[in-house]
């Protein structure tokens, strides 16, 4: 070998050596694992060497004492044969511990990524911040796809005020709460969006009693017959799309939502009762309450309110899927006791039929109007108005209103193939790094 490859040899040998290092880098979780197995390697070559040592003391044999003083280096001090074969053993412990873990994850890097890139990002994401978001239909959806990829540890709270479409008529025939919305939560926090998730979201469209129906909602309704609870039909639709965090109820009874609207040139309001007559029936939305009144939420709703580190409320439907949730009291009480930073996301563009011609503070506003009370540490507001949003709808802005009397964060947040939607990865990265400002660096 020459020496010109001779240095190319060793230069390739400590860049190999630098990657394998990455294993003991903190986060992985390996360290601790490698630290066992050297352990017990310790203790089976201790346990080892007290049979060899009381043979070695006992023996009489002439043949096999010289042997045994040659393979224990009698000849040299003890300190150095100490570290000869302590050295010696822990070099083949290593060997032996990378050979195996390379010859158990060979399968996973036919992707080309490394494994140990994939490794520290899932640690990173299992120990992330606690966040908790409570919106609605394909707002949530996006925003849930863009902070799974900092964190895990996420709870989206949905209502159950649902009473349209396939969801509706679950509700009405079998008496189970409406699984529409729990159903793409879920599968936006799918852990295999490429395929599970797109049966999951698969919609009938044809079939006596299937027509309009989804296979999500169908399975979330076997679920609950078979477990026989609702809630436990969720977390176990959840465990079949290995999702990242958890999905909640924001409670677990029977509501209804009730709008008060009222016509243009019209001096007295109507009532209307349910989310899907609400936004189809002509008129201005005055208010909306639910009905029972002060319904209890579901427990671990609350408590991932009160142990989480950010709450994010948005996007979604102001009227019919945001409120709905706000309005269980005991959710905005536990908004207001955590100790979580509040962000509001606003729309990209106004709702036909429910906020047409609203501005940011227009919905900070009717929040506050509904709860009474300033939930609120910062805004965040797209800034992004290029694109065609069509003839109903206009972008929503954040007003000179909003800056007077909120904190307000505004950024390029639209999608850029549909502009009247936020871009899963500009949001989430924009939140993220909102929260590190505010908070410090995450962990």
């Amino acid at each position: 070998m020459t020496p010109k490859n001779q240095k190319n040899w060793f230069k390739r040998l400590l860049a190999r050596l630098k990657l394998e290092a990455r294993w003991l880098a903190p986060g992985t979780g390996y360290k601790r694992w490698l630290a066992i197995s050297i352990i017990g390697a310790m203790l089976l070559g201790l346990g080892l060497a007290v049979i060899i040592l009381e043979y070695y003391r006992t023996t009489t044999s002439e043949f096999f004492t010289p042997i045994l003083a040659v393979l224990s280096l009698r000849f040299l001090d003890r300190p150095i044969r100490f570290l000869f074969f302590g050295g010696l053993g822990f070099i083949v412990i290593l060997i032996g511990i990378w050979g195996a873990n390379r010859a158990l994850l060979r399968p996973f890097e036919s992707s080309g990524k490394p494994v140990w890139d994939t490794l520290q990002n899932y640690r990173q994401r299992e120990k992330g911040i606690k966040v908790v978001v409570i919106g609605g239909g394909h707002g949530l959806s996006s925003l849930l796809r863009g902070i799974k990829s900092y964190t895990h540890n996420i709870t989206a709270i949905v209502t159950v005020a649902d009473n349209g479409g396939s969801s509706g008529e679950l509700r009405r025939d079998l008496g189970v709460l409406p699984p529409g919305d729990i159903r793409n939560c879920l599968a936006a926090l799918s852990s295999d969006e490429a395929l599970l998730s797109q049966v999951f979201q698969y919609r009938f469209q044809a079939g006596a009693g299937l027509e309009g129906h989804s296979l999500g909602n169908l399975l979330i309704t076997a679920m609950s017959e078979i477990t026989g609870s609702f809630e436990e039909a969720v977390a176990e639709s959840g465990r079949v799309l290995a999702i990242y965090g958890q999905v909640l109820p924001s409670t677990l009874t029977d509501v209804q939502l009730i709008g008060e609207l009222q016509k243009t040139g019209e001096l007295e309001p109507f009532v209307v009762r349910g989310e899907s007559e609400i936004t189809e029936t002509d008129g201005m939305i005055n208010k909306v309450w639910l009905e029972p009144d002060n319904v209890q939420a579901y427990p671990p709703t609350i408590s991932a309110l009160l142990n989480a580190d950010l709450i994010l409320i948005g996007p979604g439907s102001l009227y019919t899927s945001i409120l709905p949730n706000l309005l269980v009291k005991d959710i905005s009480e536990a908004i207001r006791a955590s100790k979580a930073e509040t962000y509001y996301i606003c729309n990209v563009a106004t709702q036909p039929g429910e906020t047409d011609g609203f501005n940011a503070s227009d919905h900070v506003a009717v929040i506050e109007k509904h709860l009474q009370k300033r939930i609120f540490d910062l805004v965040i507001s797209n800034r992004n108005y290029k694109g065609d949003l069509g003839a109903n709808s206009s972008w929503v802005i954040a007003d000179q209103t909003l800056h007077e009397n909120y904190k307000v964060y505004e950024a390029d947040l639209a999608d850029e193939l549909y502009p009247w939607r936020h871009s899963s990865k500009k949001l989430a990265k924009a939140i993220i790094n909102l929260y590190q400002e505010r908070t410090g660096p995450l962990n």
